[in-house]
């Protein structure tokens, strides 16, 4: 409680300091290349900084010594993006940017989070065949297949991030999410659609092969195909770019429902117990739906996500995954760290409602997100499924909308170091965002 306590009287008092200037910010930079505004460039650029408390998973140690929790400061990510339209029919990207760095880890020393790596997330054309009905386009790209939130954008998320397991390949067979592959986007109707055939990069470089669990094949050359359709029965959303929406506020009537998939030939491979080399494919599938609906005059709105995924990496496979983990010991559990993406199925929800305006310029939305998942790998003595369950649980301060906020959120993770005894572990995280 008294973490908690510490980190509310952190929000509340910040929250003046960082709303000034914003009210009726507009956000972006977009400089005009003629008159009428149809040959552009617009810049923008992003931080999001935690200020984190963690427990950590039993038996985590940091330097060889028992860490039982830690505080840090790290940035989520920091990015600069940028795209230009030079007539109507082509368009040009980059994005780049930093991930995940503290003063322990992140950075381009194994020793410490010094000197972060910036690379690219996405550098790729786009050309309009036919106007609305088709665009193609070719890179480094982020029309991925699945799901809604496996192309999330990470400027307006609901909940303080993505829960991750959304990017099943992430830097294993992809860049951070994106691919080098050629893609197709448009709109029939009320029918959004984005299919994409990809280039993977190469995965497990060690060239491992295990007993019964499958990882990535490393002398996989076959391409990947994706693809993600969603049936808008509302307001229409952009798809000039591949970002997608994680609440409007209000500001739009959006209910969809999507379904997707992605499938890559020979992706995995594991030996069987007579020793032989068998070879699987990747075929990962989804479904979601989003509405994000304003309710009165007052200005309040409800928005919400359910999603369903049906994993396959193949035999036994699972893969865990703890964001900015300052725990360096204790196994694959360690700091925070819990089993992430897997053969099996996942659900996902999240619901907020954004409070009633009061005619300030602050707003106040309110959120909690559940995921429930069974990965086939993941047995106890007894061979039975051991599901993961995550609940988290927040609070946005929108001080200019997206464009600055500040998120408090409260996280119970379930704690598999020790698989027959399961029990929870929590997180706190107040997170500063703005971007321009």
């Amino acid at each position: 409680m008294k973490h908690l306590l510490l980190f509310g009287a952190i929000a509340f008092f910040a929250s003046p300091l960082f709303g000034q200037g914003f009210p009726g910010y507009d956000g972006g930079l977009k400089i005009k290349l003629n008159e009428d505004g149809s040959k552009y460039i617009r810049f923008i650029t992003w931080h999001q900084i935690w200020l984190k408390y963690n427990q950590n998973n039993d038996g985590s140690t940091l330097a060889g010594k028992p860490i039982n929790e830690s505080y840090d400061l790290s940035i989520r990510r920091s990015r600069f993006l940028t795209y230009s339209q030079i007539n109507d029919r082509f368009l040009i990207l980059t994005h780049f940017g930093i991930n995940n760095q503290s003063t322990f880890s992140g950075g381009a020393s194994a020793a410490n989070g010094k000197k972060p790596q910036l690379f690219l997330h996405e550098a790729y054309v786009d050309y309009t065949v036919f106007k609305r009905f088709l665009n193609i386009g070719a890179g480094l790209h982020y029309w991925n297949g699945v799901s809604r939130m496996t192309s999330t954008s990470t400027l307006n998320f609901m909940a303080q991030d993505a829960p991750i397991f959304n990017w099943y390949n992430i830097d294993k067979s992809d860049q951070f999410a994106r691919y080098l592959g050629i893609f197709a986007k448009g709109k029939i109707g009320k029918l959004d659609y984005r299919l994409a055939a990809n280039d993977p990069f190469q995965a497990n470089e060690a060239k491992a092969i295990a007993t019964n669990v499958s990882d990535y094949n490393p002398y996989n050359r076959s391409w990947s195909t994706a693809g993600y359709i969603h049936y808008e029965f509302l307001d229409e959303e952009s798809n000039l770019l591949p970002f997608m929406v994680g609440t409007y506020l209000g500001t739009k009537k959006v209910f969809n429902i999507g379904v997707g998939f992605d499938h890559w030939k020979n992706g995995m491979w594991h030996r069987n117990s007579d020793g032989d080399t068998v070879m699987q494919d990747q075929l990962q599938l989804g479904a979601d739906v989003f509405l994000d609906m304003p309710l009165s005059k007052r200005k309040d709105a409800i928005t919400f996500y359910g999603s369903y995924y049906n994993y396959n990496f193949g035999k036994n496979y699972v893969r865990s995954i703890g964001i900015l983990n300052t725990a360096d010991g204790g196994g694959v559990y360690r700091g925070n760290a819990l089993p992430t993406i897997g053969t099996g199925q996942i659900f996902y929800g999240q619901l907020g409602y954004l409070l009633p305006s009061f005619d300030l310029v602050t707003r106040f939305q309110v959120y909690g997100a559940f995921s429930h998942a069974r990965f086939v790998g993941l047995r106890n003595a007894a061979d039975q499924l051991v599901p993961v369950n995550t609940i988290d649980a927040g609070l946005n301060v929108f001080l200019a909308g997206h464009h600055s906020k500040i998120t408090l959120n409260y996280r119970a993770r379930p704690d598999f170091s020790n698989i027959e005894s399961v029990n929870y572990k929590n997180e706190l995280t107040l997170q500063f965002m703005v971007y321009l």
